[in-house]
């Protein structure tokens, strides 16, 4: 909701904001006047400044609090969106740098998110195929204008097919306290099989379909912050596992529509692994926000992304190497004694109670979603945990005695295990995470369902 700001209200907005304004207002001069939060999870928000009699709209883009604690990343991306703004890609202009609180200040742009907001089909295909005609723009950057501002080329093709996976995997393992082993699978997986001479590189948005849109048409790109030189495959699959909270439509046609644009070859065979990849740099990135969230964090969000990428790129493996997958069987629920209890804590979370607080219904609203995910646990868990240990049993030759034992046998046979076991590993840890997806179901939202067809 928007707030005009005089001095009263700014002086009481949270001290990071009051020195967020109080930069932006030295920097660019003139005065903010006005803002709008934006609750998620990381500090966003839009602001007006007025200067010389007329309103500049900005938007404030915080750094990714949970991963980085300096501004190094958003800094890189300042610098992408001048080289882009360069070449004539449509990107928000940037105001600016700010170390404390650490923000990139934009220009606004007009818009909405979303093609499955479109006004019909002739408008959701237009919007689409100004977005790819803007993709393959910068794939077409040379990329020593991106060496110039602090970029490498990787070393090898072996090294682009990784693309920013080590750079996660890094971050991961730095805050790994428990084993994980469907992310350890996954990893394996991808490092055997990546495609082999792929030696094209582009500057890669790296988490490619993020944009703005009118009734007329593509209004600007946004989201620059994870960019590296790799192979622009890459940046196709980013789109397609979009996807799956975001429809972008016919994945096929807009692959093919891309390499009519850009005159660049299009093999789904490389797409796919891709795919596979990127999906699984989203569980690494939260891993440590599921095992050992913050107190802030939006858990059940992040544990839905960790779920739904992870299971979505199981589900593109298993149709790229020929495996047929296995879902589990679902229980009847059976409440326990404190069943009363989580039904009490999700009344007494309810938004609506924050009335037009629209930070403190943010709040409500994360809570209220882990007790309902708790509620369902409450439910259903305990039948589902078991049929997981019958499941792992199969595996190991064993029955497990609980959890933490599964996962730290299942983690040793993964990292033990060859290709030979990739087709019983892979139905494993599908079966694993779709039982999680269920327990997740009421509280999932946008990721609902959410599933990466076969590209054709």
């Amino acid at each position: 909701m928007r707030m005009e700001l005089d001095s009263k209200a700014r002086a009481d907005l949270p001290t990071s904001w009051q020195r967020a304004f109080d930069w932006a207002e030295r920097q660019l001069g003139g005065r903010v006047v006005a803002w709008e939060p934006q609750p998620r999870w990381r500090p966003a928000c839009f602001f007006e400044l007025e200067r010389n009699g007329a309103i500049l709209p900005l938007y404030w883009r915080g750094a990714r609090s949970e991963w980085h604690r300096n501004t190094r990343p958003l800094e890189r991306e300042m610098h992408v969106i001048e080289v882009l703004e360069r070449h004539g890609v449509r990107v928000p202009r940037s105001y600016g740098l700010c170390e404390d609180p650490p923000g990139l200040v934009l220009e606004r742009l007009p818009g909405r998110f979303s093609l499955d907001t479109a006004t019909d089909e002739a408008h959701r295909t237009k919007v689409l195929d100004e977005y790819l005609t803007q993709l393959a723009a910068i794939h077409a950057i040379p990329v020593e204008e991106f060496e110039a501002i602090g970029y490498r080329r990787p070393e090898s093709p072996e090294r682009s097919a990784l693309g920013e996976t080590p750079s996660f995997e890094r971050s991961y393992r730095a805050a790994k306290t428990r084993p994980d082993p469907m992310i350890e699978f996954q990893l394996g997986w991808c490092r055997r099989n990546v495609p082999k001479d792929r030696d094209d590189l582009s500057f890669l948005v790296c988490d490619a379909g993020q944009f703005l849109f009118d009734d007329e048409g593509l209004t600007g790109l946004l989201d620059f912050e994870l960019g590296y030189v790799g192979d622009y495959a890459a940046d196709l699959a980013a789109l397609r596992t979009r996807d799956l909270t975001e429809p972008i439509g016919r994945l096929g046609d807009a692959m093919r529509r891309y390499g009519e644009i850009s005159g660049r070859e299009i093999d789904f065979s490389v797409i796919d692994y891709h795919t596979i990849r990127f999906a699984l740099v989203n569980p690494l990135s939260i891993a440590s926000m599921v095992t050992d969230p913050l107190r802030q964090a939006n858990y059940v969000q992040y544990l839905g992304w960790y779920v739904c990428y992870g299971r979505a790129g199981l589900e593109v493996m298993a149709h790229a190497t020929g495996v047929e997958l296995d879902p589990p069987s679902l229980p009847e629920e059976a409440p326990s004694r404190r069943a009363a209890a989580h039904a009490h804590l999700v009344e007494n979370l309810d938004p609506a109670l924050a009335k037009d607080d629209e930070e403190r219904a943010y709040d409500l609203d994360r809570l209220q979603r882990t007790a309902i995910y708790l509620e369902r646990a409450d439910r259903f868990g305990a039948a589902l945990d078991a049929d997981d240990l019958d499941d792992t049993a199969k595996l190991l030759g064993a029955r497990p005695r609980d959890h933490a034992t599964a996962d730290a046998a299942l983690e040793e046979l993964v990292l033990a295990a060859g290709p030979e076991r990739d087709a019983e590993l892979i139905r494993h840890f599908h079966r694993r995470l779709c039982r999680e997806e269920f327990l997740l179901q009421p509280v999932l939202r946008e990721q609902e369902d959410a599933a990466l067809p076969p590209l054709e």
